[in-house]
């Protein structure tokens, strides 16, 4: 039975609005926006895995909108530099000084538009802004803003002019996702509508960023039972002694699964995670950082693999 609400989980109700906010703007998406929100949430980065104009960099700009964030875009290209992304010192001869002029990275959320047009070097530029939340640039380290949510969009990679992420690139995203075609009637509905540009453009915040920290720090204080943490254990330990897989989950990934689950929990309005949470997010937290063993695509996606390998508790 569920218990009351905390006064945490009071402050979920901004929160409520904000998710029918944005399936307002990105309509018959409903699970692929909330487990986005969750991965805000779990202070995660999300990778967007689909076709040209399903609604991808939509959906960035409405959680943008909609939360309150400073929001900034850089479309990945084969030419694009690392100084592109973090920034550049320029000389000032009128103060005799280099003065650091910021790049795109340093904005609350930061949509990488098909980042796998980019070379690997690029894409590299991102790996320590995810991870630590700052860059080093000439020798000086900058914090980055809070919060900070990277949302990263890639087209297949049987697509023209791609360049596959590396694995250590893939795992600092917590979760992937993919959008796919809008159902039939969402699809009627988005021919009949207003376009989404029109509607952005009037959308108003119904958080702030401070808001979101808030929510953030609650995410940490829903509880993880040991029985939980046990089912977690087997998931991690069946990945890495199944034999099915070129690797295991990563201690990293072991923690990401865990906030991810979190997270969901608040937003079903609980303030402890349950075993369905771990499933709820599962295929979007695991599913991009484990491969084959046989390195072929495998019929069965790793999620459900490991899910039915494990009893629930």
């Amino acid at each position: 039975m569920n218990r009351p609400m905390s006064q945490d989980m009071r402050a979920a109700t901004p929160l409520q609005d904000a998710l029918a906010t944005v399936g307002a703007l990105i309509l018959g998406k409903e699970s692929r926006i909330k487990l986005a929100f969750a991965c805000l949430l779990a202070r995660g980065h999300l990778l967007i895995e689909d076709l040209p104009g399903v609604g991808k960099t939509t959906l960035a700009q409405a959680l943008a909108r909609t939360l309150g964030l400073d929001y900034s875009r850089v479309q990945f290209t084969s030419d694009l530099l690392p100084t592109d992304i973090l920034g550049v010192s320029l000389y000032d001869a009128a103060n005799a000084e280099f003065e650091f002029h910021p790049g795109p990275v340093f904005a609350q959320l930061v949509l990488a538009d098909e980042v796998n047009r980019a070379s690997p070097k690029t894409q590299s530029a991102l790996l320590e802004a995810m991870e630590e939340r700052q860059v080093t640039i000439d020798g000086a380290t900058r914090t980055l803003p809070e919060p900070f949510f990277v949302i990263a969009t890639q087209n297949p990679a049987d697509h023209a002019g791609t360049f596959p992420l590396p694995e250590s690139q893939l795992d600092r995203f917590l979760m992937r996702i993919d959008l796919g075609y809008p159902p039939a009637d969402a699809e009627r509905a988005l021919l009949s509508e207003r376009s989404r540009r029109e509607l952005l453009a009037e959308q108003r915040p119904v958080m702030t960023a401070e808001d979101v920290i808030e929510l953030q720090a609650a995410v940490d204080r829903i509880r993880v039972s040991d029985a939980l943490l046990d089912y977690l254990l087997d998931l991690i330990r069946q990945s890495r002694e199944s034999g099915a897989f070129l690797q295991g989950l990563s201690p990293r990934a072991g923690l990401a699964l865990r906030r991810a689950a979190q997270a969901w929990a608040m937003l079903e309005d609980r303030d402890y995670v349950l075993p369905e949470d771990v499933q709820a997010v599962l295929p979007a937290v695991v599913d991009h950082r484990l491969q084959p063993a046989d390195g072929e695509p495998a019929a069965t996606p790793p999620s459900t693999r490991l899910r039915e390998a494990v009893a629930i508790p």
